[in-house]
C-alpha cells in the first residue's frame, strides 16, 4: 500500500477531473453538430431523410452507451482502423449527445405553432431561411432546460469511458483506491466532484424552465 496524503488524492482527481471537462466539452459540441445535420434530417420534407434521421435516434437512444463505446475501442480496429481510447471516448460520446439532442430540438420545432411556418413564407424566405431566421432560433429557445441537462447527464456518462481505458476522473480514482485502499476517501471525493460539476447546471436548467414561457 502506498501512502497518500488527503491533498495528495485529492490533487491527482483535480488533474483527471481536467480530461472529464475537457471531453464533456468536446462531446457536447460535437454532438450539437452531428445532432443539427440529425435535426434538419428528422424534419425534412423527403421520406427517406426523414426515416433515417429517425432510424439514427432509435439506434443511438436504443443501445447502451457502454456498447457504442465498447464498438468504437474493439470494433474499429478490426477493420482496420487505429483508434486510441482519447478518440474512441469521444466519437462515442459524440454520436450519443447528437441522437438526444436532435430529438430534445425536435420536440423544440414541432412545439412551434404552424403559424411561425406561414409567417417565414409570407416574407418570402425559403425553407433554409425560414429554418435558419424563424424557426430554430425559436427552437433552441425553448429547449435550453432539457440541453442543458442532458449536459449534466453527459457529464456523469464520461465515467463509462475509463472502462475502455480512457484517462478520466473515474479510471484516476481506481488507480488511487487500488494504490490507498481508501475507497470511501477516493470514491467520496469522485462523487463530491461530480457534484460540484453538475449540480450548477441542474440548478441553471430549473431556473430556465421557470423562465420559459408558456406556449
Amino acid at each position: 500500500m502506498i501512502e497518500f496524503t488527503f491533498w495528495d488524492i485529492l490533487r491527482n482527481l483535480l488533474f483527471a477531473t481536467r480530461w472529464t471537462l475537457l471531453l464533456s466539452m468536446v462531446a457536447f459540441a460535437g454532438g450539437a453538430a452531428v445532432g443539427l445535420l440529425i435535426l434538419f434530417a428528422r424534419i425534412a420534407k423527403r421520406p427517406w431523410l426523414r426515416r433515417f434521421g429517425a432510424g439514427y435516434i432509435a439506434l443511438f437512444q436504443g443501445t447502451p452507451l457502454l456498447m457504442q463505446l465498447f464498438l468504437m475501442f474493439f470494433g474499429l480496429p478490426m477493420l482496420g482502423f487505429r483508434i486510441e481510447p482519447w478518440t474512441a471516448a469521444a466519437l462515442g460520446l459524440t454520436f450519443y449527445a447528437s441522437a438526444y439532442l436532435a430529438e430534445i430540438w425536435r420536440g423544440g420545432v414541432e412545439a412551434l405553432p404552424r403559424g411561425q411556418w406561414d409567417a417565414g413564407a409570407s416574407l418570402g424566405l425559403h425553407y433554409l431561411q425560414e429554418l435558419r431566421l424563424v424557426i430554430l432560433p425559436q427552437a433552441f429557445a425553448i429547449t435550453r432546460p432539457p440541453v442543458v441537462g442532458f449536459l449534466v447527464q453527459l457529464i456523469k456518462s464520461t465515467a463509462l469511458t475509463s472502462i475502455i481505458g480512457f484517462e478520466e476522473l473515474l479510471r484516476t480514482a481506481n488507480a488511487i483506491n487500488n494504490a490507498t485502499f481508501e475507497p470511501f476517501t477516493v470514491y467520496g471525493l469522485v462523487a463530491a466532484i461530480f457534484f460540484v460539476l453538475c449540480y450548477p447546471l441542474t440548478q441553471y436548467a430549473r431556473l430556465l424552465e421557470r423562465r420559459a414561457p408558456a406556449h
